[in-house]
């Protein structure tokens, strides 16, 4: 199969494209590989995959000199044109859009760079699935669509309508848009609403590697609403075999849809949408705790209120791609956290 992953140079993308290489699969990456974070971490994450940093020329093939099925560009979502070309010449088979300007705090900042990147964005993948024969997309969403919400655990048939930040109300919209594209083109459209994911090359912006940082330079660690949150973290491993499993079959219209009485998550479309996550929050607390005992060093503690746009509690009810795909999340949070911790030692203290 010939896929498009876009972000990969991102931390999920990196990972998806390694596994779909190693499985057979053609892949294609695409990156604009901006300055949200650290460009060394994602410019090393492409070097894993056999693309070098000094042979990227904007808006050109890179061919990886580690996997002869994949090759890289670095090109912009919102470039209209670009993507229109990129679409026309490669003609995919399925496409896997895990690009996106992240970060919820972020987006108090700059949120005009969402709106380029998530919705612009998402609306040339859109377009070039739909004039170029693509059925088969899955794109990336976020556990922050259920904003308001307090009921535990987030179910993909609860309404999402009441966002708390630009960059949640931007991942609502794809999933809107999506639905519209399968409802008119037929495009088959699987949206993941992805909790909090962790592990080896993550992202510097996320918990794991703040703290990992922090306490090996004796920085104080910041604790937000004085440690009284959770987290539905789930390893990046776990991640990916359930998204391998989403690309492998694409959404199908739903047989009991019911217009009179809607679900959310599924349509008379071929349209679906999954939580996937670990199924099991953590105390962040704990996750400190488990963190301390694997660097083998205590974290100073800073505790502080809680901050606009995020919320107390993530916790992801699975049980849809249970169901259909047998996802079974199983890496433990202390073997999770140590691989990251070794990871972590070698790319950043070798």
């Amino acid at each position: 199969m010939k896929i498009l992953v876009t972000g990969t140079a991102g931390f999920i993308g990196f990972h998806l494209a390694k596994k779909l290489l190693e499985r057979g699969d053609e892949v294609t990456g695409l990156d604009n590989i901006n300055d949200y974070y650290d460009v060394n971490l994602k410019y090393g994450r492409l070097n894993e995959l056999g693309i070098a940093r000094e042979n990227i020329e904007e808006n050109s093939f890179t061919v990886s000199t580690k996997y002869p099925k994949h090759k890289f560009i670095k090109l912009d979502l919102s470039d209209r044109e670009g993507m229109e070309k990129l679409f026309q010449e490669e003609k995919f088979d399925a496409v896997m859009h895990l690009a996106a300007q992240a970060g919820v705090r972020y987006s108090l900042e700059k949120p005009h760079a969402y709106i380029e990147s998530n919705i612009a964005g998402f609306m040339n993948i859109l377009e070039g699935c739909r004039h170029n024969g693509v059925k088969n997309l899955s794109y990336a969403s976020s556990s922050s669509v259920y904003g308001l919400n307090r009921s535990q655990p987030f179910k993909t048939s609860n309404h999402t309508d009441h966002p708390v930040s630009l960059y949640a109300a931007t991942k609502k919209s794809n999933e809107m848009m999506a639905h519209t594209y399968a409802h008119l083109y037929g495009i088959q459209t699987t949206g993941l609403r992805f909790f909090t994911v962790y592990g080896p090359w993550g992202r510097p912006d996320m918990a794991p590697m703040l703290f990992t940082d922090a306490i090996l330079n004796d920085r104080p660690i910041k604790v937000f609403n004085h440690g009284k949150m959770s987290r539905d973290f789930t390893y990046i491993d776990d991640i990916v075999n359930g998204i391998v499993q989403v690309i492998d079959h694409p959404s199908a219209p739903d047989p009991d849809w019911n217009a009179q009485n809607p679900a959310p998550e599924s349509s008379s479309a071929p349209y679906r949408l999954y939580n996937i996550g670990n199924n099991a929050p953590v105390a962040l607390m704990e996750f400190i705790e488990t963190l301390e005992n694997a660097l083998g060093k205590k974290a100073e503690k800073n505790f502080l209120p809680m901050q606009d746009g995020d919320v107390v509690s993530t916790y992801a009810d699975v049980s849809g791609l249970m169901k259909d795909f047998d996802y079974r999340p199983d890496t433990k949070l202390s073997d999770g956290i140590s691989k990251f911790v070794t990871w972590y030692r070698t790319f950043y203290e070798e």
